[in-house]
C-alpha cells in the first residue's frame, strides 16, 4: 500500500489544473535505474492503466504504480513539503536503505 498525505493530494490536484490535465488523470510513480544512489523516482500524469498496475487513492487523488516499481514502494508515503527548507514531493520510503541529499534517489 502507498499512502498519500493531504498536502500531497492538494499539490497533485493543483499541478493537474495548472497543466490542464483531465479530471480522470492520475499520478504515475515509477522507480528507474539512475540517480546518485542507484534508483530514482519518476512521476508523470497519465490516463491509461497498464496490465498489472496497482492503484492507490486518498483525499480524492489517485496514484498508480507498475508491477516492478511496487516492489520498491510498498509502505511508502508520498508527502509534499512547501516549507522554508525547500519545496517538493517527499518520498517517505521504508524500503530505502540509503537516500541521496536531494531526496530523489535511493537504494535498497
Amino acid at each position: 500500500m502507498i499512502k498519500i498525505t493531504e498536502s500531497a493530494s492538494q499539490k497533485i490536484l493543483a499541478l493537474k489544473n495548472e497543466e490542464g490535465k483531465p479530471s480522470e488523470a492520475f499520478l504515475r510513480v515509477e522507480v528507474k535505474k539512475g540517480g546518485c544512489s542507484g534508483l530514482s523516482y519518476k512521476m508523470d500524469f497519465d490516463t491509461e492503466l497498464k496490465e498489472g498496475d496497482k492503484a492507490f487513492e486518498a483525499h480524492g487523488q489517485r496514484i498508480v504504480v507498475d508491477t516492478q516499481s511496487i516492489l520498491y514502494l510498498i509502505g511508502m508515503e508520498l508527502d509534499y513539503s512547501g516549507g522554508l527548507n525547500g519545496k517538493g514531493f517527499v518520498f517517505n520510503n521504508p524500503n530505502a536503505t540509503k537516500n541521496c541529499g536531494c531526496g530523489s534517489s535511493f537504494n535498497v
